[in-house]
């Protein structure tokens, strides 16, 4: 017997943790760099604070995995972890604005990102155990809507503060904005709420409720916890192998855009690399709103990928959207005027949609759903390494070979779309 189809609500409330979760990350993503650059940390500095994010991933999504695929408990399987993550998260975000120093500040990021994956690991596992094989593009789909409904809101919070509210956009030597400090606290507030809705609106198959769809929901394992993570680590299916370098430079190219885009904008757009300066908080603003248009985009783009990728393929749909996201990073370095990066943003929007949610929707059919959890940590490994990387050699690229100018930085990111799309051709799609 199949999984039953779920409604397009039911759907959307087992999904809907995701627009707290895109809070967190919005908010981190458009402002770390900001706030590191204004507690005083020098450009080549900042690569290698922001690799905290990357790190917690690595250590943390594989061992929340593997636990959530054996977690059974009045919550389920799954929501156990979204409620911790969420609850760490939203206090980590209230901390963070308020950090004096920059080594607090830092420290703060590895709390905040650790706490965000532990939410958000098992909500990829969640589509995986609850929809049937034949929804779980629109599954992910719904995902990637709220990721890019949340983040254009969380995004664009500072400059709807300042320019809607009238709060205070300036601030002194070494002290954050308070357009930024009340965005944070508005977001830790998202965070909890979305999560706490998915979390008492969505319901989980039980052990038996899985047997009897003939899906084995426990995992075998092969010695202790560590000897099984390798087990498993090495045994993972060829079409996970196949996304993983996919899945590699795109990230690695969504990275550097994130660290950079403020740096390069402020410097090249707005013509400043004074931080105290109000046109540097103008430039560092409309980033936000770049951000949020991406996002935005994606919000609703994720919902025209299910029919692309079924009269196409999910493969080269794909495909298409990478190449279209690869555009509109390089053409970044041909602008001068800022409206015209929303533009940009349309091409980075299209590929955002595509890489929340079609590498997952073909490796879902790929997996064994017992160690869904477990998969899903390890995929993102592949997401978590090319950032690692991307820390640790962008600001060596940019300071030897760039000249110090943060601008081809993106550049580096747009090759690196196109070298995912390319990629991509070898991937056997089940």
């Amino acid at each position: 017997m199949e999984k039953p189809r779920l409604s397009f609500w039911q759907i959307w409330n087992m999904s809907f943790g995701f627009l707290g979760i895109q809070f967190g990350f919005a908010l981190q993503n458009a402002n770390t760099s900001r706030i590191f650059q204004t507690l005083g940390a020098n450009l080549d500095v900042i690569p290698w604070l922001w690799i905290a994010a990357p790190t917690t991933g690595l250590l943390v999504q594989p061992i929340v995995g593997y636990f959530s695929d054996r977690t059974w408990n009045r919550l389920g399987r799954r929501r156990p972890y979204f409620l911790t993550g969420a609850i760490l998260a939203s206090l980590a975000l209230i901390v963070m604005p308020n950090s004096p120093a920059l080594w607090v500040a830092a420290g703060m990021l590895w709390i905040m990102d650790a706490s965000i994956n532990i939410s958000m690991e098992p909500f990829r596992a969640f589509v995986g155990d609850n929809l049937a094989a034949s929804q779980r593009v629109t599954g992910f789909a719904v995902q990637s809507f709220f990721i890019g409904t949340g983040a254009v809101v969380a995004s664009m919070l500072p400059w709807m503060l300042t320019n809607w509210f009238g709060v205070s956009n300036e601030a002194g030597h070494g002290q954050i904005p308070a357009s930024v400090r009340f965005s944070y606290y508005l977001g830790a507030a998202a965070f909890f709420i979305a999560v706490v809705w998915t979390v008492i609106s969505s319901k989980e198959y039980s052990p038996d409720e899985m047997a009897s769809f003939g899906i084995t929901a426990t995992p075998e394992s092969h010695g202790n916890v560590a000897e099984t993570i390798l087990h498993d680590l090495f045994a993972m299916p060829k079409t996970m192998q196949q996304l993983a370098l996919v899945q590699f430079f795109s990230w690695f190219a969504l990275f550097a855009m994130w660290i950079y885009t403020t740096t390069a904008v402020t410097a090249h757009v707005y013509h400043t690399t004074d931080t105290t300066s109000v046109l540097y908080n103008d430039g560092a603003n409309w980033v936000g709103v770049c951000f949020a248009v991406y996002n935005g985009v994606a919000a609703f783009v994720a919902f025209g990928i299910p029919p692309l990728a079924r009269w196409s393929s999910p493969k080269m749909a794909h495909i298409v959207c990478l190449t279209c996201g690869a555009l509109g990073l390089l053409s970044i370095t041909m602008i001068t005027e800022p409206h015209y990066l929303l533009y940009s943003m349309i091409g980075v929007g299209i590929a955002w949609a595509s890489i929340l949610s079609m590498p997952y929707a073909i490796l879902t059919g790929a997996l064994p759903p017992a160690k869904l959890g477990y998969y899903m940590g390890v995929f993102n490994f592949f997401i978590v390494i090319p950032q690692i990387i991307a820390a640790a050699i962008l600001g060596y690229l940019v300071k030897q070979f760039f000249g110090g100018d943060t601008l081809y930085a993106l550049v580096v990111g747009g090759a690196s779309l196109l070298l995912a799309a390319a990629l991509m051709f070898r991937v056997k799609d089940n």
